[in-house]
């Protein structure tokens, strides 16, 4: 066999001797530091020294935390908007349900309150939709004949008159705003008591006094009230405000446009008021008996 060679240096302790050694200076070590604490300062120092690198170490898991946290934040805040966005969108119909609640139990109750017409008998009402005729200034409400409505009869809500039923079905009715073309109401200005009558435009939801003479006395500003000469209408009601007079000295009559009192566009509900009690018959009416004529008595010759 070949001899293992002599070493030419020598190596220091044995294995052993180490060990020993690094044995007995832990224990001292760690006597020294429960016993006296003389390590804290050293140990302090290294932690300062050490803690850059502590960070570096930690800092691709921190980075992966904060990153799945990141994404799962998102998530969790879209489903979040998408819930409140829903739950707004939700409640904003319902809020607008309500306003419209409100405005219409506020329509009603100043209907009920309102003293427009104490002797006649309202049935409220609500109008379903404005006629399918672009010409016309007309709606259809929910009652007719079966709600004992017949043609003739006046509609009005809690600011004046709106028009009149001018066709009944069995269970909705036609009304006839005043400012259809069709429509005309008997008038009075409050002020200087000067009757007229009011006939609908149309075109632009006004109203328009026809023969007026020139030197009448109206001014802009007017209240126009019915007068009931028509048996329809309760006098009283108000109707219009005039809005524009235009007088020319070159035509007979002057030109006067009015604006409605009543909610024409507007509100949706409505009252129609109960028939008039019967008026006197027209004596002007009835066919006179018919008178012969005289013949010329001969002259005596």
């Amino acid at each position: 066999m070949q001899a293992t060679p002599t070493p030419i240096f020598k190596r220091g302790p044995s294995l052993h001797a180490r060990l020993a050694f690094f044995a007995l200076l832990s224990l001292i070590l760690l006597v020294s530091d429960a016993r006296f604490r003389y390590l804290e300062s050293i140990r302090s120092t290294f932690s300062v020294v050490l803690y850059p690198l502590q960070r570096l170490a930690g800092l691709p898991g921190a980075l992966l935390g904060r990153a799945g946290d990141f994404f799962v934040t998102q998530s969790s805040l879209y489903r979040e908007n998408e819930s409140l966005r829903h739950e707004a969108l939700q409640n904003a119909g319902r809020s607008l349900r309500l306003e419209a609640l409100e405005a219409e139990n506020g329509q009603l109750r100043r209907m009920i309150d309102s003293r427009l017409a104490p002797d006649r008998t309202p049935q409220l009402s609500t109008i379903l939709y404005e006629s399918r005729d672009a010409f016309t200034r007309k709606v259809i409400i929910d009652r007719g004949g079966a709600h004992d409505l017949r043609p003739g009869l006046a509609v009005i809500d809690h600011l004046g008159v709106l028009g009149q039923v001018t066709r009944v079905f069995p269970f909705v009715s036609e009304v006839s705003l005043v400012t259809d073309k069709s429509q005309s109401v008997p008038v009075q200005d409050v002020r200087s008591g000067l009757r007229a009558v009011t006939f609908g435009l149309g075109h632009d939801g006004g109203l328009e006094l026809r023969f007026i003479p020139v030197n009448a006395d109206i001014q802009n500003g007017d209240v126009l009230v019915s007068s009931g000469i028509d048996g329809t209408f309760p006098p009283g009601l108000p109707v219009a405000v005039v809005s524009n007079i235009e007088r020319n000295a070159a035509f007979p009559f002057a030109r006067i446009t009015c604006k409605p009192i009543a909610g024409v566009s507007s509100f949706t509900q409505v009252s129609v008021l109960s028939a008039a009690p019967d008026l006197p018959d027209n004596p002007l009416k009835k066919d006179a008996p018919p008178t012969k004529a005289r013949k010329p008595m001969d002259r005596e010759q």
